[in-house]
């Protein structure tokens, strides 16, 4: 892994790939290395406007690339499944998911569905998106993989079973840590029904460690002129690694050789580096509460996983 960057990606012709927040940051440096390397990238963002700028930047950066734009609204689980069926009329068989959208610290707020926002769209809105692909991901070539994109502020908390919703006493920060702990369990317990059931697709995890991004950006905006807003605007300038720096992590996870069923890739120092594998807290590893969670998600958002083993 040591000094390992986008040059080292494998030849990606022949594989499509969808990457979830593609228009900007993580996603869209991501998006923009793996149509580099030859894949077919779909942009799927929430913004129209926002997309479809973005296909045209990547497109004269990369002039080769293949690229499009598809609408995809993750805190609307009608969105997801609309989406879910274009993909599946346009493309048929997926070889590369990227779970990369996300929202941090907003205030509570919920979804079109009623959840409670950061966990509805980083880790339900996801959760589902996931489900409803993994039919086209089990059709497509060896070496399908599915990245969830975490965070480094998955420590700041343990997931609470009995109040997913973050109902009581909510605080924001807590709230986007335990929706980053839920991307971690997920792929854990993905990547163990994936071993029970003899699947060869890989789930594995990323987080970009420190990266200038609007999602770092958004939080701060949300918190106004504050101190802690203040200071987060300083460390995005002056010691945040730029986004596609941020996104060697997560296109490691998806493409590397070697990667194992989950893992968690992230930087060398933990807030900026090249990719190595990356600590983890203890609870983000207990399988029973990566049951609990996995069965609230299928009830939560109506899709089941049902061909894997529980």
């Amino acid at each position: 892994m040591p000094g390992w960057n986008a040059t080292h990606i494998p030849d990606q012709s022949g594989r499509t790939a969808v990457v979830t927040g593609a228009n900007s940051g993580i996603g869209y440096a991501a998006s923009r290395e793996l149509a580099r390397r030859g894949a077919v990238v779909v942009l799927a963002c929430r913004s129209a406007a926002r997309g479809r700028a973005a296909v045209i930047r990547l497109r004269n950066e990369v002039p080769s690339a293949e690229v499009e734009f598809a609408e995809l609204d993750l805190a609307d689980l009608s969105s997801v499944r609309q989406f879910a069926k274009w993909y599946g009329q346009r493309h048929g068989t997926l070889d590369l998911l990227v779970n990369n959208a996300g929202v941090m610290a907003l205030p509570y707020g919920r979804t079109a569905d009623g959840f409670e926002t950061q966990f509805g769209v980083n880790h339900l809105g996801h959760f589902a998106l996931t489900g409803l692909l993994l039919p086209r991901m089990r059709t497509a070539a060896p070496g399908a993989r599915i990245v969830n994109v975490s965070s480094g502020f998955h420590a700041l908390g343990d997931i609470d079973l009995a109040d997913l919703g973050s109902e009581h006493g909510y605080r924001r920060w807590v709230a986007y840590g335990r929706s980053k702990t839920a991307n971690l369990l997920f792929t854990h317990e993905l990547s163990r029904r994936f071993t029970d059931a003899g699947e060869t697709i890989v789930a594995a995890s990323a987080h970009p460690g420190y990266a200038s991004t609007n999602l770092h950006a958004g939080a701060a905006k949300e918190e106004g002129p504050t101190l802690n807003s203040r200071v987060a605007a300083i460390g995005n300038a002056v010691v945040a690694q730029p986004a596609a720096s941020g996104a060697l992590p997560t296109l490691y996870a998806a493409t590397a050789p070697g990667v194992r069923p989950d893992d968690f890739i992230g930087p060398r120092f933990g807030w900026r580096g090249a990719p190595a594998r990356s600590w983890r807290a203890k609870w983000t590893l207990d399988d029973k509460t990566g049951e609990r969670l996995w069965a609230a998600s299928e009830k939560l958002t109506g899709v089941s996983y049902a061909s894997l083993p529980r």
